[in-house]
């Protein structure tokens, strides 16, 4: 199997439940809180790591009580981190998490090392990422970062896999380094400019997309499944039918099941079918990395379901 690496974020989230989202202004009494590991990167890592594959992290925590908690949770999770970075001069990333009665979620990140996660670590760390052959970004850390650890990848012939989240206008260079983009509808609308409102407006769109140079186009639609664009297919991957309990970190779950699926040497049908399960079974428990499936578990979801 090939080996996995992700650059990117490393939080805790701090999460709030309640029956409802408050109103501008509004005060309201919630029903729970709690810390639980995250950060895109990390989610990634984390399901990547539950499905057994080899996957190390690169990132940068600070030199606090989460960072520590932090890096002992990949671990535990199968993930390598000698190539995760303590910075004393910040605060390792939080991200404060609402969660309704219906399991959707409103979050909001404070970076901390976060956003110090720079060009000189790519050059520091380069070797041992060259190691890797199948690269898993975001976009919780500084985009400039992003842009030229994928140039150097690239120019070691490298899978690349961006999820552009939190969704923001990209820079039309990027595009050639990416193999596959998986946005969802409102991220793939945030890039493109465009209204998605029909199967039609998100063909345009990824069209658009690889026209300027993706390799293929993803687009997570939740329950729905997702959709495969390239510039010689085009394929709808069903959704798994699960209870949803809490929707965080599911886009970061599909992509790791994404990468771990191309590892193994899988073909793109089979490889989102696999990512649509993994992502579909991160919503049954609350939590991003807590609620992260087995490669049991999802095989069996795969096989119950006959998908």
């Amino acid at each position: 199997m090939k080996k996995i690496c992700v650059v990117g974020s490393i939080n805790m989230d701090l999460i709030v439940t309640a029956n409802r989202f408050p109103q501008p202004g509004e005060t309201l009494v919630g029903k729970e809180f709690n810390t639980f590991p995250g950060g895109k990167g990390a989610n990634q890592a984390v399901a990547a790591g539950r499905l057994q594959a080899d996957v190390r992290m690169v990132g940068k925590i600070g030199d606090d009580m989460y960072g520590a908690q932090l890096i002992h949770n990949l671990q535990e999770n199968g993930v390598k981190t000698s190539e995760v970075m303590v910075d004393s001069n910040y605060s390792t990333g939080i991200a404060a998490i609402e969660v309704d009665g219906t399991g959707e979620n409103h979050i909001i990140i404070v970076p901390g090392a976060n956003g110090k996660v720079d060009i000189p670590l790519i050059d520091e760390k380069l070797d041992a990422m060259l190691e890797a052959d199948i690269f898993l970004f975001q976009l919780e850390i500084p985009l400039e970062t992003v842009i030229y650890a994928m140039r150097k990848l690239k120019e070691h012939g490298k899978t690349i896999i961006l999820d552009p989240a939190p969704a923001c206008p990209l820079p039309e260079e990027i595009y050639r380094f990416i193999d596959f983009l998986t946005p969802n509808e409102t991220e793939i609308a945030m890039i493109t400019g465009r209204e998605i409102k029909t199967m039609t407006d998100i063909k345009e769109a990824a069209a658009s997309l690889y026209q300027k140079g993706v390799g293929a186009v993803i687009v997570k639609a939740g329950s729905h499944g997702a959709y495969f664009f390239s510039k010689k297919d085009f394929f709808h991957c069903p959704g798994f039918t699960v209870k949803a309990v809490d929707t965080t970190g599911a886009g970061d779950s599909f992509n790791g099941g994404l990468a771990v699926s191309l590892a193994g040497e899988n073909g793109v049908k089979e490889s989102v079918k696999f990512a649509n399960a993994v992502g579909a079974l991160s919503t049954t428990a609350k939590g991003a990395q807590n609620a992260m499936p087995t490669l049991t578990q999802v095989t069996s979801l795969i096989k119950n379901q006959g998908k």
